[in-house]
C-alpha cells in the first residue's frame, strides 16, 4: 500500500471557496470571470502579455503548433527524453517529429544538437523544460533567430523556473502550460498558452472555441477545436496561482534535503541539476543511480510503501515512433534515472524517511 505519493497536490480553502463561487454563480463551463482573470493573472506572473486557457496541456501544445501553421510538409525538433504528449501534439498536425539528444548536464534538449538537426524542413523547435530545469534559452534562440524558426516552449513541469532571472515561457513565440493534478500548480486537468504576439492570440482564441467568429455567433471560419478551460477549473487555477511561490519554495527545499542525504551516497551518480544561469523549480526531486540498480531500488522502495518512478523512456525507442537512431545521452538518462516523492503536501519528516529507504535499498541491490 502505497503511504508515500510521488506527488500529491496541496488543496484547502482559499480552491473550495473559488470553486463553490464559480458553481454558485451558474458559469460552470468554458464562460464565467475566473476564466479571463486566470488568463490575464498567470500570463502577466509569467511576464507575458497574452494568456490562453485550455482544456490540458496536451490540448496548449496542439493549439499552438495549430496557429504557427504547422502541418504537412514540416519538420519539429523535439527532445526525446520527455513525456509523449510533446510528440503526440506534433504528430496530430501531420508534421514529421525530429528527435534531438538531451545535454548531459542538466537533462533538457541539448543546443549543439539542434543546430546539427536542422534540415531545410525544419520549421519550430519544440522544447521542454525537463523537470522544472530551464533549457540553455539564449544558444536556442540564436539558432532559431538565425534560420527562421518558431520556438514553442513546453513548460509543463517548470512553472515559476527562471533562465537568468527571466521566467521560463516568456521567451518564445509560444509557450504551453499544464496544470494537470501532479504539476506544480494544478487545476485538476487545464492548460494555457501564453504569447507575446497579440495576433497569435487572437488565432489561439478562435482556434480553441471551434473556429468560430468572435463577433459573428455560429459563424465559423477557421476548422477549429473544443479546448476551452471551464470556469471552475480557472477558479481553482487562480487559489493555486496565489501560492505558486511558496509551492516553488517548498519543491526547492525538498530537493535541498535530497541532495544533502543522497548525493555522493553509493550508487547515486546525480543529483537533480542546477546551472548557474538556472532556477530549477524541482518539480520532480530526481537521482541517477547506476544503471544495474534502478528498477531494483524502485521495487523495493515500492514495498516499504515510497512510490518512485522511472525517468521517461526515450520517444524514439516508443513503438509508434520508433527510429533506429542512437541518442545515447537520452537513452543513458533514461535507464538510470529515478523521480522521488516530492509533492508539496509532503512531510521533511517523510523526505527524510524516503532519503533513508533509498539509501538502505541501494545498500541491498
Amino acid at each position: 500500500m502505497i503511504q508515500i505519493p510521488v506527488a500529491m497536490p496541496e488543496l484547502g480553502k482559499e480552491e473550495l471557496d473559488n470553486v463553490v463561487e464559480a458553481v454558485k454563480s451558474g458559469w460552470v463551463s468554458s464562460r464565467g470571470p475566473f476564466v479571463d482573470e486566470f488568463e490575464r493573472r498567470f500570463s502577466s506572473t509569467m511576464g507575458v502579455r497574452h494568456g490562453v486557457a485550455v482544456s490540458n496541456g496536451t490540448a496548449a501544445l496542439h493549439l499552438a503548433l495549430a496557429a504557427l501553421g504547422i502541418g504537412r510538409d514540416c519538420d519539429v525538433l523535439v527532445p526525446s527524453l520527455t513525456f509523449v504528449a510533446t510528440a503526440n501534439a506534433v504528430t496530430y498536425t501531420g508534421a514529421k517529429v525530429v528527435f534531438v539528444d538531451s545535454h548531459p548536464g542538466y537533462w533538457c534538449i541539448d543546443p549543439e544538437a539542434i543546430e546539427k538537426s536542422i534540415t531545410e524542413r525544419t520549421k519550430a523547435i519544440l522544447l521542454v523544460h525537463l523537470y522544472g530545469h530551464p533549457c540553455d534559452m539564449d544558444p536556442i534562440m540564436e539558432t532559431a533567430r538565425l534560420h527562421g524558426l518558431y520556438v514553442i516552449e513546453d513548460c509543463a513541469e517548470a512553472h515559476g523556473a527562471e533562465y537568468k532571472g527571466k521566467k521560463v515561457g516568456s521567451f518564445g513565440d509560444v509557450s504551453c502550460f499544464s496544470f494537470y493534478g501532479n504539476k506544480i500548480m494544478t487545476t485538476g486537468e487545464g492548460g494555457m498558452c501564453l504569447t507575446n504576439d497579440d495576433e497569435l492570440a487572437d488565432k489561439m482564441e478562435i482556434l480553441k472555441n471551434q473556429g468560430m467568429n468572435p463577433k459573428r455567433k455560429y459563424w465559423h471560419d477557421l476548422i477549429g477545436f473544443n479546448y476551452r478551460m471551464t470556469n471552475p477549473q480557472a477558479a481553482l487555477g487562480l487559489a493555486q496561482l496565489e501560492k505558486l511561490d511558496r509551492l516553488v519554495n517548498k519543491k526547492r527545499a525538498i530537493a535541498k534535503i535530497y541532495h544533502e542525504l543522497l548525493n555522493g551516497c553509493e550508487g547515486v551518480l546525480q543529483g537533480s541539476p542546477e546551472m548557474p544561469w538556472a532556477k530549477n523549480v524541482y518539480w520532480l526531486s530526481s537521482m541517477l543511480l547506476e544503471r544495474s540498480k534502478r528498477d531494483e531500488v524502485i521495487n523495493c522502495l515500492n514495498y516499504e510503501g515510497i512510490e518512485t518512478r522511472p525517468f521517461f523512456y526515450p520517444i524514439h525507442r516508443l513503438p509508434p515512433y520508433r527510429e533506429d537512431i542512437s541518442l545515447p545521452v537520452a537513452e543513458r538518462l533514461s535507464a538510470s534515472g529515478l523521480n522521488l516523492p516530492s509533492g508539496p503536501k509532503i512531510e521533511e519528516s517523510e523526505v527524510r524517511h524516503v532519503a533513508l529507504a533509498l539509501q538502505k535499498a541501494l545498500l541491498r541491490t
